[in-house]
């Protein structure tokens, strides 16, 4: 569990120390010592501390972090825009020109379209597990996986992974509001009797492996470039290269402390030029770069997640055109 502003779907804002000096979660003194800096990542299931942060601010909402609590939350969207191109309707399923899509217009239908071609129910109707309707008309579907593997977020039909557009994963790096919890637009309000999260159906775990959501271990990730052998350099120091994307990434994440007036943006984007030029270095993998940076700022901005990819793209594609390297100059 990890509380929530008040009113609002977004973590609690961190303590002075950590907003005026933005830095790794895992190097923040302040989890150990039970605090609640940096969002899900301070996480907690010690009933002392839960007792003595809502016991002093009960008015504050409930998030639960996904990937420790083993879960794996289907967020089905309902938002009124235009769909996309229908290469991204269904990522990694084509749908042919001649195919009728008038009336397709949210996350509902995209996933009862890839259940029907499963030959099974859409989850949205799923009432043996955990169904919470959220205060902008979409559904938050819970299930639960135990095999220890993880599983990966994803938003609509962003680039990389994607299972369907308006239908975002919620796993390892987000965090899900808890039934019960309210905010200024409404109520997470559970539907149906069942209040526990049912286990993943094998289809839909396959459909989220086949969608990129639980990255091969043994088979390396495309890699067109750079070479072969500065690849095996990279590789020999990504543990340099993990704690420079950390560092760029922090100042986005600090954002979801500051919900409003953060200039999220323009911090968004400068962290995406800045990872162009990694990438266009060699010193990054586009992908794992990419991914990150819609990871970290979803979680930020929940619910943004076509104007984080529009800003994400904006940036990595101008930092492509200045590589970084490690004096830390542009060429």
């Amino acid at each position: 569990m990890l509380p929530l502003a008040a009113g609002r779907k977004t973590p609690v804002a961190n303590c002075s120390d950590c907003r005026e000096k933005p830095h790794p979660p895992a190097k923040c003194p302040c989890i150990p010592a039970g605090r609640w800096c940096h969002g899900f990542h301070s996480a907690t299931l010690d009933q002392n501390r839960i007792q003595r942060w809502w016991g002093s601010n009960p008015e504050f909402g409930i998030g639960v972090s996904c990937g420790r609590a083993g879960l794996i939350v289907i967020d089905i969207d309902a938002h009124p825009v235009q769909p996309p191109t229908r290469d991204r309707i269904l990522p990694g399923i084509p749908i042919a020109d001649h195919i009728d899509l008038t009336g397709l217009a949210n996350g509902f239908h995209t996933l009862a379209v890839l259940a029907a071609l499963r030959g099974t129910p859409s989850p949205a109707d799923d009432e043996s597990t955990l169904r919470v309707r959220t205060p902008s008309g979409g559904l938050h579907v819970w299930y639960r996986v135990g095999d220890g593997r993880r599983w990966q977020s994803s938003v609509g039909s962003g680039s990389g992974r994607a299972l369907a557009w308006q239908v975002d994963i919620r796993a390892h790096g987000s965090y899900i509001i808890a039934p019960g919890t309210a905010t200024r637009q409404g109520a997470y309000t559970p539907l149906g009797s069942v209040r526990e999260p049912a286990p993943l159906p094998l289809w839909l775990a396959q459909e989220l492996e086949r969608t990129g959501h639980l990255p091969a271990l043994d088979i390396p990730s495309p890699r067109p470039v750079p070479p072969r052998a500065r690849q095996a350099v990279l590789a020999a120091g990504g543990g340099r290269e993990r704690h420079v994307l950390a560092a760029v990434l922090a100042p986005v994440e600090a954002c979801a402390q500051v919900p409003e007036g953060a200039g999220f943006s323009d911090t968004l984007n400068r962290a995406a030029y800045t990872v162009g030029g990694l990438v266009a270095a060699g010193r990054l993998l586009r992908e794992e770069g990419e991914q990150a940076l819609m990871q970290t700022a979803a979680a930020a901005r929940p619910g943004q997640e076509r104007r984080i990819e529009q800003i994400v793209r904006s940036g990595l594609t101008a930092g492509l055109k200045r590589p970084l390297h490690d004096s830390g100059r542009r060429q």
